[in-house]
């Protein structure tokens, strides 16, 4: 399982670290009519959300399906492609497709963002909220190659594309795409008072004669940009990393038509109040007025709690641990149901009450807190290294190293159904901080990078192995603790062979990490008196140009740099 690889060992192998220039290659300066279309956030787009979605989006997209081929959208709507046409050496800026829409005119516009969904097909949106499914031919052949627009709609408000796919079922061929929106939540009086919106669509064709049309509309809503979401290859399910939780929500749906579907949005928050002792749990819910007995239905089941309110489910859900559902009681008591469970296992703690659900509070009481204080106190200390030969010592935030702190928040991975549009498994990442993510095979879901401990591990998904569905291809020594320096760090990747890793920060420089590779001389490790075999490399590249740092792709050879007015090229791997 994922959670099971963490590292807890402390190591690093040597970094050498050299400063090159001669590998950069640059392509002269575009004309401003191929400039690229960047498009600045907006005084309403002010929040944190905004900037991970809109203010870091990458302009450079790079054809995973054709390695050296990259492409980005410019000014006048042209999708300009560039290729490697010799080892060292770009061709001009070619258009292979023109929008039907003139972007300039529209004032509330996002990027426009692309995804390469096949060898022969592309997902396209201009920014406005239009969303284009585009025939390429096999874009790896000149001859063939030919763009043509199979199916366009307007969507509603402005998206970017996150991920999609191409999938063929006897005649029917079916495009799924990933969606994302920044919206604002009218009702919402705290927070942001945004949330952002996840639109998983598929778009079929069943015969020749008909044309492509949208078959099915699914929406998640959640309260944090997720790091990582991609559609298994099969189409059955999806994967998403993010901080904070996503929940499938019914497509426009309307509060005042859906208000009567469940008594609990009648409630205010919270819905519910627990307490527990080493024996019992004690749960609390505010009737509505007028409420009677026959109006309340509570089963208990050993390891599950249903309680129906006038008709309308309320709670229901597995309870964390097991409960005596003999000995269970409720009753009504100034206009409050109060539920009494009875724990199976004495002295357990529950951390919830039915599990996954997170609409209850739970209330300590102060003796349970001077409990707990007391029993926590010796692995804690406001002294800076009391005892430091202590057995086991207490543990100091401020012996930590800066790169060692995280955030508060961990983010989780989890798995929704496609067909139920459930959460079929849930990883707490903890402090496997997410790094970043890249195409190994297109055919597959791309790989997601975790920090584990020092090192940078590299996930594959596979819908396919429901026992095993995240499997560790690759290890990057080192860099989980390299990169948590570099603190103006904009993009990152790496070789889909896992020859290197790249970073660049939002002006400027462009550090690369080799993987480590025997040494040509003998080496020893001055403290330890043992030689070293292998070294890892560091290395520097400082573009010519003060110019922001617009997009950012990495080859097996190669990593491309694209600025507001240049395209740069940088060699890292020679070796064929």
């Amino acid at each position: 399982m994922l959670s099971s690889q963490v590292i807890t060992r402390r190591r690093l192998p040597i970094f050498c670290f050299f400063e090159h220039k001669f590998f950069l290659l640059l392509l002269p300066a575009f004309p401003s009519a191929y400039a690229v279309a960047e498009v600045k956030l907006r005084d309403d787009q002010y929040t944190l959300e905004h900037m991970h979605a809109f203010g870091m989006y990458n302009y450079l997209h790079s054809d995973s399906w054709y390695q050296d081929s990259v492409y980005y959208i410019d000014n006048l709507g042209r999708v300009m492609n560039l290729t490697v046409m010799l080892d060292t050496a770009l061709g001009k800026p070619r258009e292979v497709f023109r929008l039907p829409t003139d972007l300039t005119t529209y004032d509330n516009r996002l990027c426009a963002s692309i995804h390469f969904t096949s060898s022969t097909w592309v997902t396209l949106s201009d920014g406005t909220g239009r969303l284009y499914l585009i025939g390429t031919g096999e874009r790896g052949n000149s001859a063939s190659e030919k763009w043509e627009i199979m199916f366009n709609e307007e969507l509603g408000n402005p998206f970017i594309i996150i991920h999609s796919i191409s999938l063929m079922n006897a005649e029917e061929h079916s495009i799924t795409t990933l969606l994302l929106r920044i919206e604002k939540e009218e009702l919402d009086m705290k927070g942001s008072g945004f949330y952002v919106s996840l639109e998983w669509i598929t778009i079929s064709k069943k015969n020749k004669d008909k044309k492509y049309e949208i078959i099915k509309r699914d929406t998640l809503r959640g309260k944090s940009v997720p790091h990582y979401a991609a559609i298994e290859p099969d189409g059955k399910g999806l994967m998403i990393v993010s901080y904070k939780s996503f929940t499938f929500v019914h497509v426009g749906q309307d509060l005042e038509e859906n208000k009567n579907e469940n008594l609990s949005e009648k409630i205010k928050e919270p819905l519910y109040y627990w307490q527990q002792t080493e024996d019992d749990l004690t749960v609390t819910i505010q009737l509505p007025e007028g409420s009677s007995k026959e109006d309340i239905q509570v089963q208990f089941l050993p390891d599950h709690i249903n309680i129906v309110l006038k008709g309308q489910r309320f709670l229901e859900g597995n309870l964390y641990s097991s409960i005596d559902q003999d000995s269970s009681t409720w009753m009504i008591k100034d206009n409050s149901l109060e539920i009494f469970l009875i724990k199976k296992n004495e002295g357990l703690t529950w951390p919830e009450l039915v599990v996954g659900d997170k609409q209850g509070e739970f209330i300590r009481d102060s003796a349970q807190c001077a409990a707990i204080a007391e029993r926590l106190m010796h692995l804690t200390s406001e002294e800076l290294n009391p005892n430091p030969d202590k057995e086991k010592p207490p543990c100091n935030a401020q012996e930590l190293e800066e790169c060692d702190i995280f955030f508060e928040e961990s983010s989780s991975l989890c798995r929704f159904d496609g067909i139920t549009l459930k959460t079929t498994h849930v990883v707490n990442l903890g402090s496997n901080q997410y790094l970043f993510s890249v195409i190994v095979d297109p055919k597959e879901m791309p790989c997601f990078c975790l920090r584990h401990d020092v090192d940078a591990l590299l996930w594959q998904p596979h819908s396919s192995k429901q026992d095993d569905m995240w499997e560790h291809i690759a290890t990057f020594n080192a860099l989980g603790y390299v990169q948590a320096s570099k603190r103006d760090k904009k993009f990152f990747a790496c070789a889909p062979n896992y020859s290197y890793a790249a970073l660049c920060e939002c002006l400027r420089r462009v550090f690369i990490y080799r993987q480590p590779t025997p040494m040509s001389t003998v080496l020893y490790n001055r403290k330890e008196g043992r030689q070293v075999g292998q070294v890892a490399k560091q290395q520097v590249a400082s573009l010519e140009t003060n110019d922001p740092i617009l997009g950012f792709q990495a080859t097996n050879e190669r990593l491309f740099v694209l600025t507001t007015k240049n395209l740069f090229l940088i060699k890292v791997n020679t070796e064929n």
